[in-house]
């Protein structure tokens, strides 16, 4: 947990975190992005899209719970969220 951004929280046994849009459209397009990694990762979060934000939810439901791969995921959104410096 403390490698995530501070975005992220514990809620029910899942990760969750709110990400601000500027708009509809820019949480859309991420949304987009976070659900063609998800399929690529074969790791499936919950996306709640609205206007001006997008709502992640993890957690995996064969341990009930949360697993390492919630973690991983999480961090690997964080990088299409703020990607790292050139």
């Amino acid at each position: 947990m403390p490698e995530l951004a501070p975005r992220w929280s514990v809620v029910d046994q899942h990760l969750r975190c709110r990400i601000r849009c500027p708009d509809f459209a820019a949480a859309m397009a991420l949304a987009t992005r976070v659900a063609l990694l998800a399929e690529a990762e074969g790791h499936h979060p919950e996306l709640t899209v609205a206007w001006g934000r997008l709502g992640v939810d993890l957690t995996t439901h064969v341990v009930h719970g949360l697993s390492r791969n919630d973690f991983i995921m999480a961090a690997k959104i964080d990088l299409l969220v703020d990607p790292p410096a050139p």
